[in-house]
């Protein structure tokens, strides 16, 4: 098969498709023929050496969509020829609060969806919606799973609330407005971007503010005409602490990433004096993703922001790294 492989940490050039052996599924595993995978910023964090438990070499992604052309012993050979989105998440655990030890993305170590096949356990199947493309649904994955998870199981979003979600953009940031939107919630927004403010409210938004600005949560709240109950934050750094700054008292701020780093000096009175649930979330567990699944079965479409050939892998990841992506870049297979 045709594949991506990651041999050599580095610039996007290392990224080049290749001829490699066809993957063949162990029992309880089927082998799914991709037509479409997404990108994540976690496979440009791995590229460039800065995600933990590196081991080269390795197939990058961990988004996917295809059609089950084999399935292993003990595996329902009804699922085969049937069209596929692909659950990135892997053992999480018996315990749905948190992860267990054995916890994995799909694409690292395990090969992932950068290729024309990938193995995965039949678990990680779910059908896919019919009205999605391709392309969408190789975008729905790891993204919306883990907008799902934060806001709907972490921060219990209801009807009427108003949610900030922050750096929006990015695959996760764009996912959740969508879904916090689904919810009934108010949604604004923050960026270092005029255009993707703009974008964003074509897509929803009630209005947004670029972080830029030193005095963004106030130019926030004029806008809110009050502080929000719910914050969404995958920037980390100084972002969070204004995060905390920014949410009502009692309100709930959400953290799903740090593309920031630590924040410089954690304000923890603002913790204690507001009564902030501050909640952490990662990823989400299998009933979390066939929840998010079933919001897009009922007709939510996830906002695909490119579509380029597996061959242009180096092109996709360099639009990722340079932050011009509105919504998620998808690799055609």
């Amino acid at each position: 098969m045709r594949a991506v492989v990651l041999r050599a940490l580095g610039d996007p050039e290392v990224l080049h498709v290749e001829e490699v052996p066809d993957p063949r599924p162990d029992p309880g595993e089927a082998l799914v023929r991709l037509r479409a995978a997404a990108l994540n910023h976690r496979d440009v964090w791995i590229r460039t050496g800065r995600y933990a438990g590196i081991t080269l070499p390795v197939i990058l992604g961990s988004d996917g969509a295809g059609d089950v052309v084999d399935t292993g012993a003990g595996v329902d050979p009804a699922w085969r020829g049937r069209e596929v989105v692909i659950d990135p998440t892997l053992n999480w655990g018996d315990d749905e609060r948190v992860q267990g030890t054995a916890f994995q993305i799909l694409g690292l170590p395990r090969d992932g969806t950068y290729a024309e096949l990938v193995t995965v356990p039949a678990g990680a199947l779910h059908d896919r919606p019919r009205h999605l493309s391709w392309e969408e649904a190789a975008a729905v994955p790891l993204a919306s799973v883990t907008a799902y998870r934060a806001l709907v199981t972490r921060a219990q979003v209801q009807p009427g609330e108003t949610v900030v979600v922050t750096g929006i953009g990015g695959g996760v940031a764009t996912c959740a407005l969508l879904i916090a939107r689904r919810a009934g919630a108010t949604v604004f927004v923050t960026s270092g971007s005029d255009a993707k403010l703009e974008a964003a409210r074509r897509h929803g938004a009630a209005g947004g503010v670029t972080h830029h600005d030193p005095d963004w949560p106030k130019a926030l709240i004029a806008q809110i005409g009050g502080r929000p109950d719910v914050v969404i934050d995958g920037a980390g750094g100084e972002t969070f602490n204004r995060a905390l700054d920014l949410v009502r008292p009692g309100g709930r701020v959400v953290s799903y990433g740090a593309t920031l780093g630590p924040a410089p000096s954690l304000e923890v009175r603002r913790i204690f004096w507001k009564q902030l649930n501050v909640l952490g979330s990662t990823m989400g567990n299998r009933r979390d993703f066939a929840a998010m699944l079933q919001l897009y079965a009922d007709g939510l479409r996830p906002i695909v922001d490119t579509v380029l050939p597996l061959a242009s892998a180096a092109e996709a990841h360099r639009r990722m790294e340079d932050g011009r992506q509105f919504g998620k870049i998808v690799l055609r297979i």
